[in-house]
């Protein structure tokens, strides 16, 4: 029976004993889950990696001469590279921007705070050893964030400059598409590894589609994480 602490700590037991819970191919014996992602957070990932990813797609179909070549329109690659653009900063805007945000905001603080395991997981071999108090989200985990976070504002502004600032020096528009050139095959190797380790772990890749992990799972992969839950902070 799911008491009202679980509840308010977003964790639940499923009836049916060895039954179990099926998360990605792994089973929770006792089928307890909690809350790792909230649907705001998870329409914030999508939307935004949608938008990341058109832009990624239509930057090589603009860069990469063969590709472009073999799907032509060249201006209307443009146009939705440039809408894209615009509109990647919209999901986090609107999710930040009221009391739905709650988690979303609790969760970026724990990405800009690198603990001392954190530091240790990057340099770890063995990183599921359980030696290491790694809390909800990984060394790997927040270091990608920082560098996405950071690319995405930098590509901003640099593609803002190429579009409109039409007036500007040279000096400064040569700067800008070169800043933009580099963003661009930095931010694409990121996106890459991003997907090939979330495909690697198919209980992380559940919770930002379904929003539960198996408790078990947190227990051990994410020892700190399972501290809070038990203090009561998601």
């Amino acid at each position: 029976m799911t008491t009202e602490a679980d509840r308010d700590l977003g964790v639940t037991a499923h009836a049916g004993g060895d039954a179990g819970l099926h998360v990605g191919g792994r089973s929770d014996a006792d089928g307890a889950t909690v809350l790792r992602f909230d649907g705001v957070e998870r329409a914030v990932h999508w939307a935004t990696a949608t938008l990341v990813l058109t832009l990624i797609v239509t930057g090589s179909l603009m860069y990469i001469g063969a590709l472009g070549g073999l799907v032509g329109r060249r201006a209307l690659v443009e146009r939705i590279h440039l809408i894209a653009g615009l509109a990647v900063p919209v999901p986090i805007a609107v999710a930040l921007a009221g009391r739905w945000g709650r988690g979303l905001r609790r969760d970026l603080r724990r990405l800009g705070r690198f603990l001392d395991d954190d530091l240790l997981w990057l340099r770890a071999r063995h990183r599921r050893s359980g030696r290491l108090r790694i809390g909800k989200f990984n060394g790997g985990q927040k270091l990608n964030a920082v560098l996405v976070g950071a690319a995405l504002p930098v590509m901003f502004g640099t593609g803002l400059l190429l579009h409109w600032a039409t007036a500007l020096p040279d000096r400064y528009r040569t700067g800008a598409t070169f800043v933009h050139d580099w963003g661009y095959l930095a931010l694409a190797l990121l996106v890459a590894g991003h997907i090939v380790k979330a495909l690697s772990d198919p209980v992380a890749l559940s919770a930002m589609l379904r929003g539960r992990v198996p408790r078990r799972w947190v227990r051990e992969e994410h020892p700190r994480w399972d501290d809070e839950l038990d203090a009561g902070d998601r």
